[in-house]
């Protein structure tokens, strides 16, 4: 017992630290295999144990049950709102109030941050443990999303230091970096789902989902700023507490902070962050100015619900004319086209943009954008252009409506359009448009991590006819390759090496990336973790695809279809014949049912064999007969002599029902 706890506790304190070292630091020192181990042992020791407390564990990141709506909770201190400017003139003005308040005629010094275009909130973390987690809501009251935020793997379960607070509220932002929106996006689009406007609507309607499961699978981050209540520790400087913050493990942007002496230096970081903007890996809106001493800070006080001591300085956004060329159409791998406005360039925000996405038909419709249009475009989230409106008074005569081609573009099949969806697609998953987009789904990190094989390599390889499916990746040859455009003998065998390392590859990496419709990585896992191997998964009913966490209807029907392709289902086999080896979840010999014994009887509501894996799976064991150490008879229609033998022993009768809440009630 003190020897797994004390494992228990060195596997969450590495885990830990390898999410601080990933997801804040952009630093790894371990492969995702290898972390996917660490948590798997760590979920092992948990089933042994039940009694522990799990409230902190790094297994929890992957959300649980959906709430039926959020819990009201007052701010112990109020989340108060700053005063904005869109000119540094106001800096000065500022500068003025504050010295005019002090009554000090000495340059004041300031700390001067960036303005996150994200979402507020509020961390609760009593005696080193996150308890509660907060929206800003009204500034007095607001939501309680704990089960959200626990998702976020930038932020601590838990605090390591040695030095720790009864009582911190660490205040801060959540928000999704731009590359991560528009993955996100990408897939929204591709499983016909609505597209979010911009990284912050993305933050904010993933912050207030009521199913964390959907939230863990959104790429938050979190930046602190602030504190509430505090006890139990004190700082003077505004410099000392976003330190302090880095000790405890939390993220913050402090190393695009700066302190500043005067209102004229303020103004030169606001000129500098505003040129770095387009730069920055998130979305911000401006920059924020506060009174570095908290002394000061308390001396000066709040005016209305604004601290006289903090200020918001705002860029203004960036919007330029273009003119619409061409509307083309974009093939995705699930066969979703996408009509992209191609545009005379334009530079929006320090970058020359050419192109931008409209989505889909009804988009289009929504915003009668037609080529020939003069539009004003800006980047959405500073990253993704977005056309925001059309000139009409500067629309040709002859112009048209745009409507979505009967044909996809690339292989000429007939789309179709899902009752209920927005998205146009392309039913042929031969279209070389969406091999090419499946295969840059299967060699990327998340998926087979083929490192060496990217975008331009494999739009390549299906033009020249070397690779038509993901097994011919497995088929190339030095010879081929080098005949190919920029391939010396170096680059060859870098790109050889790399497919043959991905050849040891785990079983939900291998659903995952086989790119089935609605199956993301987390969904993959629970697949690979319910079915074990992929014949199995190929095989499976609806009925035992219902049975895995997140897997309805939709996604079942989308599992079970690309399985019913024999050209499809052939690849597995194909990939395996090539020596791609899968490693399946190993069957837990710790669990729930740990160290209890079964015996089945009768006949139960499933098959034997699937009542046999439930219990196996969970740590239990199957006998072959009654004896004094079954501890638990299960029992269905018909059962036979066993009841009886069983009864006389004093074992234990449960029958199917019984079983699943013996499982479910210590889970």
């Amino acid at each position: 017992m003190k020897k797994d706890l004390a494992l228990y506790n060195k596997l969450k304190e590495d885990i830990a630290r390898h999410d601080y070292l990933y997801h804040v630091l952009d630093k790894p020192q371990i492969s995702d295999y290898e972390y996917d181990q660490l948590i798997t042992s760590l979920h092992e020791l948990e089933q042994k144990h039940p009694e522990w407390d799990r409230s902190n564990s790094p297994t929890q990141r992957v959300g649980g049950t959906p709430l039926e709506l959020f819990v009201k909770v007052p701010h112990r201190l109020p989340m108060l709102s700053l005063q904005n400017s869109y000119s540094p003139d106001d800096i000065f003005e500022f500068d003025q109030r504050v010295k005019k308040f002090l009554r000090d005629g000495k340059d004041v010094e300031y700390f001067c941050e960036l303005k996150f275009d994200g979402l507020a909130l509020e961390l609760i973390y009593q005696e080193g443990r996150l308890v509660q987690a907060i929206t800003r809501g009204d500034g007095f009251v607001g939501e309680d999303v704990t089960q959200n935020i626990k998702t976020i793997r930038s932020i601590p379960l838990s605090f390591s230091a040695k030095k720790i607070p009864s009582l911190i509220e660490i205040r801060g932002e959540v928000l999704i970096f731009k590359k991560d929106f528009a993955e996100l996006n990408a897939t929204q689009q591709e499983n016909g789902q609505i597209t979010f406007a911009n990284p912050r609507n993305a933050a904010a309607g993933t912050v207030r989902q009521l199913d964390s499961r959907i939230a863990a699978q959104r790429p938050l981050r979190f930046f602190a700023y602030a504190v509430g209540a505090v006890e139990g520790q004190a700082f003077s400087t505004q410099l000392e507490m976003e330190k302090y913050f880095n000790e405890l493990g939390v993220p913050t942007a402090l190393d695009l902070t700066k302190i500043c002496l005067g209102p004229q230096q303020v103004v030169d970081f606001y000129y500098d962050i505003e040129k770095r903007r387009s730069n920055l890996p998130f979305d911000i809106d401006g920059v924020v100015i506060k009174v570095n001493s908290l002394r000061l800070q308390e001396d000066l006080g709040l005016v209305a619900r604004s601290p006289r001591w903090a200020t918001a300085a705002k860029f203004k956004p960036e919007q330029a004319q273009s003119v619409v060329e061409k509307i083309n159409i974009q093939v995705g791998r699930t066969g979703a086209l996408t009509p992209v406005a191609i545009m005379k360039p334009v530079r929006v925000g320090g970058v020359t943009v050419t192109n931008a996405t409209l989505h889909n038909q009804e988009e289009i419709e929504r915003k009668d954008v037609r080529e020939g249009d003069t539009i004003i475009v800006q980047r959405a989230g500073d990253v993704i252009p977005e056309i925001v409106s059309v000139v009409l008074e500067k629309r040709p005569k002859d112009s048209k409506p745009f409507s979505m081609p009967s044909h996809c573009p690339t292989c000429h099949s007939k789309v179709h359009k899902v009752e209920g969806e927005v998205i146009t697609r392309c039913l042929n998953p031969f279209c070389d448009s969406v091999i090419k987009e499946s295969l840059k789904h299967f060699v990327s990190r998340r998926a087979m991590n083929i490192e060496k094989v990217g975008d331009r390599l494999i739009e390549t390889l299906v033009d020249q006819g070397l690779v038509k499916r993901f097994s011919d990746l497995y088929r190339l040859e030095s010879d081929s390759l080098l005949q190919l455009e920029r391939q010396g003998e170096k680059s060859v065998e870098n790109i050889l090496s790399s497919i043959n390392g991905s050849r040891q590859t785990t079983l939900a990496r291998l659903i995952h990336a086989l790119g089935i419709r609605f199956v993301g990585e987390q969904t993959a896992k629970h697949l690979a973790e319910h079915f074990l191997t992929i014949e199995r998964l190929a095989k499976a009913t609806t009925e035992d695809l219902l049975n895995v966490p997140e897997i309805g209807p939709k996604v079942a029907l989308s599992i079970q279809t690309w399985f019913a392709n024999p050209k499809l289902a052939k690849e597995v086999e194909e990939l395996q014949k090539l020596g791609v080896k899968i490693a399946g979840p190993q069957r837990s010999t710790s669990g729930v049912l740990s160290g209890v014994s079964f015996l089945i009887t009768g006949t139960l509501p499933v098959k034997r064999d699937e009542a046999k894996d439930l219990i196996e799976k969970n740590g239990g064991k199957i006998l072959s007969s009654v004896s004094s150490k079954l501890n638990y008879l299960v029992v269905g229609d018909d059962p036979g002599s066993k009841l009886d033998k069983a009864q006389s022993l004093g074992v234990k009768i449960i029958d199917w029902s019984d079983l699943q809440k013996l499982i479910n009630d210590q889970t």
